[in-house]
């Protein structure tokens, strides 16, 4: 593990990092989840993809990464292109998972592989709604301070810069930047996804023109075992 300082509106944030196969040319980016870290996604991918430098990051505010104050993806992206920049890599392939998944479509690569990718809104269930609706009437009494009466597992245990983060990601409608992208996209997700339903990976495939989706067994984090299927499948969309 090693630490990148880097500038983010006139501050400097620690960003937490590994490098491996550092022999070969050509690099992959590995982007991880919310609430995960680089670590999660070196456990699925560190054995394939053996013809890249394996470049697994901590976002800002994750992992051993260090944040300062809230951020929205945009910035996110701007502190991941910042710290590419400084380790002077430019990922032919960008791996990116769930929140992951759409800073590597906002970085533009001329390839991204999105797992159970974040960035489609959907409707949300009943449950979730009634729970919405009853956390504002409880903080218009004045009684806001009672949220982790509330809040999933996302957010408990979050520090306030970090639940701020959260709020403002958490709805981002990334359909745009779908669609506007103009590389090579290979999706996949978990059948059994209720973090990000399988609804979302049709409607991302549907938006971006140059994409091809598979469905694999699993929930949202499907992925932890499926590395030598999407090692293949991503090979073979990358050399077409």
């Amino acid at each position: 593990m090693a630490i990148k300082s880097v500038n983010f509106k006139n501050t400097q944030l620690d960003i937490s990092y590994i490098l491996s196969n550092t022999n070969q040319e050509n690099s992959i980016l590995f982007l991880h989840g919310w609430g995960a870290n680089k670590e999660l996604m070196k456990s699925a991918f560190g054995g394939f993809f053996k013809d890249y430098c394996h470049i697994y990051v901590d976002f800002a505010g994750f992992g051993n990464s260090s944040i300062h104050e809230a951020m929205n993806s945009y910035d996110m992206r701007d502190v991941i292109s910042e710290f590419l920049r400084s380790i002077n890599k430019n990922p032919k392939i960008i791996i990116g998972h769930s929140f992951g998944g759409k800073i590597a479509a906002l970085l533009n690569p001329d390839n991204i592989v999105l797992l159970s990718s974040a960035g489609i809104v959907l409707p949300k269930r009943f449950s979730v709604r009634f729970k919405i609706k009853l956390f504002k009437i409880f903080k218009f009494l004045g009684f806001g301070r009672f949220y982790t009466l509330f809040a999933s597992k996302d957010v408990k245990g979050m520090n306030s810069v970090m639940y701020k983060t959260f709020k403002n990601v958490v709805n981002e409608d990334m359909s745009e930047v779908f669609k506007d992208y103009k590389g090579r996209a290979v999706i996949f997700w978990g059948k059994d996804d209720d973090i990000m339903p399988v609804a979302a990976a049709y409607k991302i495939n549907s938006l971006i023109t140059n994409s091809t989706l598979f469905e694999l067994s699993g929930d949202h984090f499907f992925f932890l075992d499926k590395g030598r299927f999407i090692e293949e499948k991503t090979m073979k969309q990358e050399n077409k």
